[in-house]
């Protein structure tokens, strides 16, 4: 099956200093991809090229065998929706209004949603179990119930690749757990693609299809979490020892630091 999204030799550098190098990804439909690493090693860096919002000085980004630079305007939005790490709101929009956001790609000259768009902004509430927030501020929501809102923004812009940076950042055990859930969830169940850059190496493990290890810039492992996750490689890229055990629930490889 052809990737929906690819990379191959890619390079970025901001003035002097290269920032990613010689990076190469085959993303498939469907697939549940975690990008981890330490900090500063070019995630969101990676994340930022892979949506169009950068655009690397060597290399070639394709989406759906079409460069991403060639996309415009609504027409990569009505492909690719992103999660970006902040996501603050500067007016009280109910959250139902949040996620009719996620619809201006279909809107076609159109300047207000119709009941079409309702409905679907909707069923992606209902989807992330959050249609009962639909009238709330989204200011006054908690970390957990912003982020199923904004998944469900993500839902109802149609895009069949989605693209989160840090979405469990500052949340709790038991939102951390609902948000990868929610992720596996939507691509078995509604094929989309994910792309996750994140710090939570365990729950990747347990719920994405392959990881992505960076160390400066460069892809130091990538394969499914048991080919990644090994105690020497781990070791390495974060420069601290650990141990790398089994998950009792699934067998999943769990890190720990010595």
């Amino acid at each position: 099956m052809d990737p929906i999204l690819s990379l191959e030799n890619v390079g970025f550098r901001y003035a002097a200093d290269w920032v990613l190098e010689r990076v190469g990804l085959a993303v498939g439909p469907g697939e549940v991809w975690g990008v981890l690493g330490p900090n500063g090693c070019g995630k969101s860096t990676l994340l930022g090229i892979m949506a169009g919002r950068l655009r690397p000085q060597t290399g070639t980004v394709r989406l759906k065998e079409r460069a991403v630079s060639a996309y415009r305007g609504q027409e990569l939005a009505r492909e690719v929706a992103v999660l970006s790490q902040e996501n603050s709101f500067a007016f009280a929009f109910t959250a139902l209004e949040v996620v009719l956001m996620g619809r201006f790609a279909h809107l076609e000259g159109r300047l207000f949603e119709g009941r079409g768009d309702m409905a679907l902004a909707r069923e992606a509430l209902r989807y992330v179990d959050a249609l009962h927030l639909a009238a709330r501020p989204i200011t006054t929501l908690s970390g957990g119930e912003k982020q199923r809102v904004l998944m469900a923004r993500a839902l109802a812009q149609q895009a069949r690749l989605l693209l989160l940076d840090e979405p469990t950042a500052f949340l709790d055990l038991k939102y951390k757990r609902e948000v990868f859930r929610l992720l596996a969830a939507m691509a078995r169940e509604r094929g989309l693609t994910v792309v996750v850059v994140t710090h939570d190496l365990d729950l990747a493990a347990r719920h994405c299809d392959t990881l992505v290890l960076l160390k400066g810039g460069r892809i130091a492992a990538s394969g499914a979490p048991a080919e990644v996750l090994r105690a020497d490689t781990v070791a390495a890229v974060y420069n601290c020892p650990v141990i790398v055990d089994a998950h009792p629930a699934d067998g999943s490889p769990r890190v720990n630091v010595i």
